[in-house]
């Protein structure tokens, strides 16, 4: 496999390898559809006390995103350090939908196995095939209730533990909260999980983001996402102290992130920041300076090289597309960290809506490779009472935005952040010189990523 780099240094001069294995471990909570809401990211009513006190204990991400707002696609970015057009993680893992990573990829867990690092998976991975990503410890989750039953995952990872007996780990929690369940009807909040405080929110209490129409069902639903944060808040708390109890915080990495964020329309399965902006808190034992913000624009395929960075594992014999975030951890505004590129193709296999792009700090360009589709809603969210009152009613507006403008769209399409940060109003007829510097930035990125979609004599460049 040969892949070249694009955004940052080469591998080689990302991760410093010493010649002793003294490698050190990596706790990675991973969280399902959650956008950056908690206390630590400025929301007053979702109660998220756990993670709160991992921002004070470690650096909060002000501005970190995923790179494809789809769960499998979005997973392999985090795991294998490399878009997915490139990793081959087009879609959706699960049957129909059946989407694999390439053989050839080396994901965390097979490097880290490879030199001698326990690996384990607790609860949702949703990424294929097994070759690539090898496990010594594997769980699906709580006995009582799955991934969302975020007790028993606590439980599930002191086995772990105890299991490895001292030996250096990557250890991945894949939690289901806040995702839908039900086929789009709820949260999952029906029933009661063991351990697990029950707070309920009035839907008279939340927030209702500039994106969503101020709906009775809207606020229903966002009483019911609230809910499961805060159960999931709950699961992070558990596995903090799963890992004190083991003894083995003192030389353990923390992630707390999520795959994309939060499952409504306009945000999950699509290119805006509401579905591309996720939480991202980080903490190490050897931090010196602590409840940091850091506000570097940073994105997924920046994980694995961190967690790599961090282990002491040699990386792969080609480059990812991303940079270890170890050195700047303790930074507010690092240099060089202005800008990243995007890419989605599926969500599920009847989600085909291939886009690349770049996100700077003032503007968003996308390519759209197939306009004249209808950008297509993840069936949870077509199926959700949010969406389904907006189509009953025929809403002319999805909050600021125009439903028309969010369901389809022009070839290219450039956006203002500062000025519109809710991305309504398409600039790319008007700023010629800005678009052509992007647009030559996210041809260049796709070239070099070798992007199977682009195919310059034939107008897919």
């Amino acid at each position: 496999m040969n892949r070249r780099q694009f955004v940052g240094a080469p591998a080689a001069a990302v991760l410093a390898q010493p010649a002793r294995r003294d490698y050190r471990n990596v706790l990675l909570l991973i969280a399902d559809d959650h956008s950056p809401l908690a206390g630590c990211y400025g929301n007053p009513v979702v109660q998220t006390p756990h993670m709160d006190r991992l921002a004070r204990q470690g650096v909060r991400f002000s501005q970190a995103y995923c790179t494809t707002a789809s769960c499998s696609a979005s997973r392999s970015v985090v795991l294998t350090g490399l878009q997915n057009h490139a990793n081959g993680q087009f879609g959706h893992a699960h049957m129909p939908h059946n989407f694999h990573t390439h053989p050839a990829v080396q994901s965390i867990p097979r490097l880290a196995r490879a030199h001698g690092v326990e690996t384990g998976v607790i609860g949702k991975l949703h990424v294929n095939p097994p070759a690539v990503y090898p496990w010594s410890f594997e769980s699906p989750g709580g006995s009582k209730g799955g991934t969302r039953d975020v007790h028993g995952m606590a439980q599930e990872a002191e086995r772990f533990f105890r299991q490895i007996d001292g030996r250096p780990f990557y250890l991945h929690v894949g939690f289901g909260d806040p995702h839908r369940s039900g086929g789009g009807q709820g949260f999952a909040n029906d029933r009661a999980y063991p351990n697990v405080k029950k707070n309920v929110y009035s839907p008279a209490d939340v927030i209702v983001p500039p994106f969503l129409p101020d709906r009775p069902e809207v606020r229903r639903e966002l009483a019911e996402y609230y809910q499961s944060i805060d159960r999931l808040d709950q699961g992070v708390g558990f596995l903090l102290e799963a890992l004190e109890k083991s003894g083995r915080a003192k030389d353990t990495l923390v992630i707390y992130m999520s795959d994309h964020g939060m499952p409504f329309p306009g945000a999950k399965g699509s290119f805006y920041d509401s579905g591309l902006q996720c939480p991202l808190i980080v903490s190490t034992p050897e931090m010196k300076r602590r409840g940091v913000v850091n506000q570097a624009l940073v994105h997924w395929p920046d994980i694995a090289p961190t967690v790599l960075d961090w282990m002491r594992v040699p990386g792969p014999d080609y480059s990812m597309h991303g940079r270890s975030l170890v050195t700047i951890l303790e930074q507010e505004q690092p240099p060089e960290r202005d800008e990243f590129f995007f890419s989605h193709t599926f969500h599920e296999i009847n989600n085909y809506y291939p886009m690349r792009g770049i996100r700077t700090r003032r503007h968003k360009y996308v390519r759209f490779l197939y306009p004249e589709l209808e950008m297509p809603l993840p069936s949870d969210l077509f199926a959700s009472p949010t969406w389904q009152g907006i189509r009953e009613r025929r809403d002319p507006a999805m909050g600021q935005r125009r439903t028309e403008a969010v369901m389809h769209h022009a070839r290219e399409e450039l956006y203002d952040l500062e000025k519109d940060p809710q991305e309504t109003t398409n600039l790319g007829a008007t700023q010629t010189a800005v678009l052509a510097e992007l647009r030559d930035k996210v041809r260049q990125m796709r070239r070099q990523t070798r992007d199977p979609w682009f195919i310059e004599n034939q107008g897919l460049g």
